[in-house]
């Protein structure tokens, strides 16, 4: 019963006319419609944007202290999907508006002090800050979420007098 009643709209519903006089959506324009918002998705999905890095790209060493703040440049890339991450600045730069989790971490020899601030178009967002406290090693994270639009610029700095090691390990991170 269902198939043959089918059979008899169908032709009229491609038209844009029920057999009753009323208009129904035509099938072109619902398909067009459709179209046009799975472009939509996937544009939103190419704007996918993520990155990853450590502080070296190899070796073994201590970056600091400098008597003022200083940009950190990560240079081991492990990810950088869009390429919004400059290794030669240190420096992300959102392509597209959005919201945007970054997490850090450092890691030090706590003889001395190490002090990290993500930064947010020149304004610190979060720190972390490790006093000097004996001999043994120590990693200190933090994170935010960050509300960004097209061009703005997020980094990390080194507050002066203090100091971040890393290695091969990859200790201290920017993503």
């Amino acid at each position: 019963m269902f198939l043959p009643l089918l059979l008899l709209l169908f032709p009229a519903f491609l038209q844009g006319q029920s057999n009753d006089g009323t208009c129904s959506p035509n099938i072109y324009t619902v398909l067009s419609e459709l179209e046009a918002k799975v472009n939509k998705l996937e544009n939103q999905l190419q704007g996918t944007v993520a990155f990853s890095a450590s502080l070296l790209a190899s070796g073994e060493s201590t970056t600091g202290p400098f008597s003022g703040f200083t940009p950190l440049i990560y240079k081991h890339v492990v990810t950088n999907v869009g390429n919004a991450y400059s290794s030669d600045t240190g420096i992300f730069t959102a392509p597209v508006r959005g919201v945007y989790y970054f997490s850090f971490s450092g890691h030090h020899g706590s003889t001395r002090s190490m002090g990290l601030r993500l930064m947010k178009n020149g304004q610190q967002m979060v720190t972390v800050y490790n006093h000097a406290a004996g001999n043994r090693h120590e990693t200190a994270t933090n994170g935010m979420a960050l509300e960004l639009n097209p061009g703005d610029q997020v980094y990390m700095r080194l507050r002066q007098n203090t100091w971040v090691f890393d290695n091969i390990n990859d200790h201290s991170t920017f993503k």
